[in-house]
C-alpha cells in the first residue's frame, strides 16, 4: 500500500461553497452532455450527401442548429474544453486536476516525440530513464529550487503500510536526482560531455487545471546535459531552444517568439532560462517550451566534480530543457476554430479522410473498391490516412466529424466520380465550396501529387494565418501608461526595458502581465526604458498568460 500526504494543501479537503459547488455541477453536466452523445447525434445531422453535382455537402447545411462545440468568440475557455471532449483528445481523470488522454490526443504527442526524438540523436543525446520517487533531501540541496517548487510537491510518507524514514517527493522534475546520478558517473574530463534526455510523466499539485495546459500530472521529455565549460553549457542550451523553435514553425505552425526569462521569471536553480512563447487564438501567452543554463547550481550543492585536463578538480557546467503535453494544448488553441480543431498536416494523426458515397445498394460496390484503391495509393505514398466506410452515419454526419478532429483534408468518393475516375477533395483551412475541388485524377501519380501538394498548402496557410493574427496583436509602447493600454485591450506588449525586478512585479500586480521574455531578435539603436525612462539595451514583451 502506498499513501500521500500532501503538504500545504489541507485547504482542499475544506467543503467547497454552494458557488463552486453549482459551477462544478453545472461543469460535470455539459461535460456529461457533450461525451454521451454517442455518436454525437445531436452534433451532427444526418443528412445525406451525393456525389452528383457541385451542390454536394455545404457543411453549415449539415448542423443542427444547437450547437454542440461553444463559438470561440463568444467563450474561448468552454470552445477549449468542448474540443477536447468532442474531438475525443483527452476526458478528466477520477482525481480533480488529472486527465485520460484519449488514443487521438496521445497521437499528436507521439507525433511531437517522433520529431525531437530524431533530432535529440541527431545532436548526440541518448534517452534513459530516473526513478519517480526522489528523496525530499535532493530537493532541499538546492535553496532556490526547493523554494520554487515546494507549494507544488507530492510527497509520499507512508509505503508498504509503514511511516518512511525519509518523505519521498513524487517527480515533479529531475535535476536533483540527475545530478545524484551524475556524481557518481562522472570523474574526468573523458566523461564529458554527458547528454541524456527521458520521456517522463510529472507530477505539480497545481491549484488551477486546465486540459493539457495545466494538470497535475503531464507528461514530458527533459534533458539534462553536463559539460566541462560555461560555454558548451551556454551553446548546449542555446542549440536546443532553437531546436524547439524549429519544432513549433516547421512542424506544429505555430509562430512562436524565442527568447531570454527575466530573473524573476527564470528557473527555479537556473542562471539563465531560455523560452518559446507562443499567442493563443484568445491572445494569452503560453510558454510551450524552456531551456535552462543551470550553471554550476546544482553541481555545486550536490558536489558534482570532474578531474579537467590540467588534473584540476571542477564542479560540472550543465543545462536541462523540456518540452510537454501542454503542446497539444497549444495547436489547439492556435489553430482550432468554431468547427473544432485544425490540425497542421505535418502532425496531424491523420492527414486524409476518405468519404464513399452512395444511395443505392447496387452503387456500394464499386464505389468502396475505388476507395480502397485511393487508400491504397496514399498510404504507399507515406500518408497517413483513413477510410470511412462505416454503414451507421451518413456522408454529412462524417463530413462534419472529421471536420471537428481537425483532419487536413477529405476525399469524397460518389458513383460519378467512379465513372469519371475521379475524386472530390476538400481543404479543412478552407470551409464550404471554396475549399472544395472537383474532378480530381485518380490516377495514382497525379492524385498522390495533388494530395501532398495541398498538404504543404495547408500547412504554409496555417503558419502564415498565426503570423499574420500574432503581428497584429502585438503593440508597440514607449511608456507604462501605452502598456496598461495595450494590456488592457488583451494585446501583447513590446517595449524596453531596464527597470527593477520589483518594478516587474508592480507591473504583474496592475495588470496581470508579465515579462514572457527578452526577444533574441532586437531593434536596433538607442532606447529608453518605458517604466524608469533609463536607458534600456532590450525591449521586452508583456502579455497575460496561461
Amino acid at each position: 500500500m502506498l499513501s500521500l500526504r500532501l503538504t500545504s494543501f489541507t485547504h482542499l479537503l475544506s467543503p467547497p461553497s454552494s458557488a463552486a459547488i453549482a459551477r462544478r455541477s453545472r461543469a460535470i453536466l455539459r461535460r456529461r452532455h457533450h461525451l454521451r452523445q454517442r455518436p454525437l447525434a445531436a452534433s451532427f445531422s444526418a443528412q445525406s450527401a451525393t456525389a452528383e453535382t457541385q451542390d454536394r455537402v455545404n457543411n453549415s447545411k449539415n448542423r443542427v442548429p444547437e450547437q454542440v462545440i461553444t463559438p470561440r468568440s463568444q467563450d474561448f475557455n468552454a470552445w477549449y474544453l468542448d474540443v477536447i471532449a468532442n474531438a475525443e483528445l483527452a476526458d478528466y481523470g477520477p482525481v480533480r486536476g488529472t486527465m485520460v488522454i484519449r488514443p487521438y490526443g496521445y497521437a499528436i504527442w507521439e507525433a511531437i516525440q517522433e520529431y525531437l526524438n530524431v533530432k535529440f540523436k541527431e545532436t548526440g543525446h541518448s534517452n534513459m530513464y530516473f526513478p519517480q520517487f526522489i528523496p525530499y533531501s535532493f530537493i532541499e540541496k538546492e535553496a532556490s529550487h526547493v523554494e520554487g517548487f515546494s507549494p507544488e510537491l507530492a510527497l509520499v510518507t507512508i509505503g508498504g503500510g509503514k511511516e518512511l524514514e525519509e518523505k519521498l517527493v513524487v517527480r515533479p522534475t529531475s535535476e536533483t536526482i540527475v545530478n545524484h546520478m551524475f556524481t557518481q558517473w562522472i570523474h574526468s574530463y573523458r566523461d564529458l560531455p554527458l547528454l541524456i534526455n527521458q520521456w517522463a510523466n510529472v507530477t505539480r499539485w497545481e491549484m488551477r487545471t486546465k486540459p493539457f495546459v495545466r494538470t497535475l500530472e503531464f507528461l514530458w521529455q527533459e534533458g539534462h546535459t553536463a559539460h566541462a565549460t560555461p560555454e558548451e553549457a551556454e551553446d548546449e542550451a542555446i542549440q536546443m531552444i532553437d531546436i524547439y523553435t524549429r519544432f513549433a514553425y516547421e512542424q506544429a505552425a505555430i509562430p512562436v517568439i524565442t527568447g531570454r526569462k527575466s530573473k524573476v521569471e527564470t528557473f527555479a536553480g537556473a542562471c539563465k532560462t531560455y523560452t518559446i512563447e507562443a499567442m493563443m487564438g484568445d491572445k494569452k501567452a503560453l510558454q510551450a517550451g524552456t531551456s535552462h543554463n543551470l550553471g554550476q547550481n546544482f553541481s555545486r550543492a550536490f558536489g558534482t566534480q570532474f578531474t579537467d585536463e590540467n588534473g584540476v578538480r571542477e564542479h560540472i557546467w550543465q543545462t536541462s530543457w523540456a518540452i510537454s503535453t501542454r503542446f497539444v494544448g497549444g495547436i489547439i488553441m492556435t489553430h482550432g476554430d468554431d468547427a473544432g480543431l485544425m490540425l497542421p498536416p505535418k502532425i496531424a494523426p491523420i492527414q486524409v479522410v476518405i468519404v464513399p458515397i452512395w444511395k443505392k445498394d447496387d452503387e456500394k460496390a464499386a464505389v468502396l473498391n475505388a476507395a480502397l484503391i485511393v487508400k491504397d495509393v496514399l498510404q504507399k505514398s507515406g500518408i497517413r490516412v483513413k477510410l470511412d466506410d462505416s454503414d451507421q452515419r451518413t456522408p454529412g454526419w462524417k463530413f462534419n466529424f472529421w471536420e471537428m478532429k481537425g483532419v487536413p483534408l477529405r476525399i469524397e468518393i460518389g458513383p460519378r466520380d467512379v465513372a469519371s475516375g475521379s475524386v472530390v477533395i476538400s481543404r479543412r483551412d478552407i470551409p464550404g465550396k471554396q475549399g472544395k475541388v472537383f474532378g480530381i485524377s485518380m490516377e495514382p501519380s497525379n492524385l498522390e501529387a495533388y494530395v501532398k501538394d495541398k498538404l504543404d498548402e495547408i500547412q504554409s496557410s496555417l503558419l502564415e494565418r498565426a503570423i499574420a493574427f500574432r503581428d497584429s496583436n502585438i503593440v508597440d509602447v514607449s511608456t507604462y501608461s501605452d502598456l496598461k493600454a495595450a494590456i488592457s485591450e488583451g494585446k501583447w506588449a513590446r517595449g524596453p526595458w531596464s527597470a527593477s525586478d520589483e518594478d516587474e512585479l508592480k507591473v504583474k500586480e496592475e495588470t496581470g502581465a508579465t515579462i514572457r521574455c527578452f526577444p533574441f531578435e532586437q531593434p536596433q539603436g538607442i532606447k529608453t526604458c518605458l517604466m524608469t525612462g533609463n536607458p534600456a539595451e532590450e525591449v521586452a514583451i508583456f502579455a497575460k498568460s496561461y
